[in-house]
């Protein structure tokens, strides 16, 4: 029985766990990447869907460097990123996308946890996302790329002073569990049945907490 008895701070991925975004943002990919060889984009949507709280500039780091070998520069990495932050930004904007089991557990219980987003999507898109959608007030803060959200939980529970065995991270995917297990605090998977496979808890509906 998963219970959130003793927690204060709970850290929210953000796509898959807040917003069902993730088929937006593979269609990005492709658009982003239109005029490269179709082989080498599947095997970055691979890498992608496997890997789904990396970075974009890791994944775009990946796609020249490890699947085309090509040596890419930081600001080359970093004018992709923003191509694929244009698209975001256009096609995001869209209430109908968030999660609504996930978001109604936010709203009720803003005032009793100490709530912050730490996610693999870039960070000023997505404070842009969330103002545009009128839900970042029910956070304290808001966190992406590229920043790693191992870094991120890191400085989170530094500068606020968290007892580590009060906080938890929600996620989707296996890099917020390595985020989580690599500051010893607990993980609740969501959203993502391949988690059940991992020694953690795992949450079928937030409704229930």
């Amino acid at each position: 029985m998963i219970s959130l008895k003793n927690k204060k701070n709970i850290f929210w991925d953000f796509d898959g766990v807040l917003m069902d975004s993730m088929p937006v943002r593979n269609k990005g990919f492709e658009l982003v990447l239109k005029d490269y060889p179709e082989e080498q984009v599947r095997e970055l949507m691979a890498f992608h869907l496997k890997n789904g709280g990396l970075s974009r500039y890791v994944k775009f780091r990946y796609f020249f460097e490890e699947i085309r070998k090509e040596t890419i520069s930081e600001n080359e990495v970093s004018i992709w990123a923003s191509k694929f932050s244009d698209i975001m930004r256009e096609n995001l904007v869209n209430e109908n996308l968030i999660i609504q089991d996930s978001f109604q557990f936010v709203k009720n219980n803003y005032q009793r946890f100490q709530m912050h987003i730490v996610s693999g999507s870039d960070q000023e898109e997505l404070r842009y996302l969330c103002k545009k959608l009128n839900i970042n007030t029910f956070f304290n803060s808001i966190h992406g790329s590229p920043t790693p959200k191992i870094v991120l939980v890191e400085n989170l529970l530094k500068n606020n002073q968290y007892k580590k065995e009060e906080s938890i991270l929600i996620g989707d995917s296996i890099n917020d569990y390595e985020a989580a297990k690599n500051n010893n605090i607990e993980f609740f998977g969501y959203n993502n049945p391949d988690l059940k496979n991992i020694e953690t808890n795992y949450i079928e509906s937030l409704e229930a907490l």
